[in-house]
């Protein structure tokens, strides 16, 4: 039996929260990062994603938070079949100005418009950092509901304890929070999710790169049905 999409609900006010604050900076965000993102700082990481999915036959990939669409354009310089969704309407601006050539969607991650069982990929990178942690099970059964069997998941995030809360960031009146997680409790609730975890790696943070905090990458692969 085929199932289809959820009907969107009302937006949850993190979410509202969320696409605010992208709103607002997302000008200003892109031109202070253009450097570092114009070529992933973890392009290793990616390298094997990208190698994981090609490996299994290829398919489409969804860049799930895709930003300004840097990952998504270091993504399909890799081969892959990638479009990026986001969000911010303004960050959407920017990525389809600067990647004219990449399609780009507007949506949340936690209720996408993609039918079950049909990307071969997806990356989240650092885009479930505001997701609060008791609806990441559901984030993730979303995740898990639109990859074929098979597919792989590609989760980045910032290892700690303890949230990062930008408050007025280049003078916009927005405040939002960035959590930080353990990777061993994010490997649980993919596993949970019915993903097998591939590899893990974290890496000590470089703040000659602005990090205050441990980088994690969990990669996991499509093995089961939620139950």
């Amino acid at each position: 039996m085929t199932s289809t999409p959820s009907t969107p609900s009302a937006e949850a006010d993190f979410v509202t929260t969320t696409r605010i604050f992208y709103d607002a900076v997302a000008e200003d965000y892109a031109e202070m990062f253009a450097e570092e993102l114009a070529g992933p700082r973890d392009g290793a990481v990616l390298a094997d994603f990208a190698e994981l999915v090609n490996r299994g036959g290829g398919g489409q990939v969804a860049d799930l938070g895709c930003g300004p669409g840097r990952t998504t354009a270091h993504l399909a310089s890799l081969g892959l079949d990638v479009f990026g969704l986001d969000l911010s309407g303004s960050m959407l601006e920017i990525a389809r100005r600067e990647n004219p050539d990449l399609p780009f969607r507007q949506g949340s991650m936690l209720e996408l418009d993609i039918p079950d069982r049909t990307l071969a990929g997806a990356v989240s990178w650092y885009s479930s950092i505001h997701t609060p942690v008791d609806r990441l099970p559901s984030l993730f059964a979303e995740f898990h509901r639109v990859l074929a069997p098979g597919g792989h998941l590609l989760l980045a995030f910032q290892a700690g304890d303890h949230p990062l809360t930008l408050d007025r960031p280049f003078g916009h009146p927005v405040r939002l929070d960035f959590e930080r997680r353990r990777p061993e409790a994010m490997a649980e609730l993919l596993e949970a999710a019915g993903f097998a975890l591939r590899s893990r790696t974290v890496r000590e943070a470089n703040p000659e790169l602005g990090e205050s905090s441990a980088q994690a990458f969990l990669t996991g692969r499509k093995t089961a049905a939620v139950l």
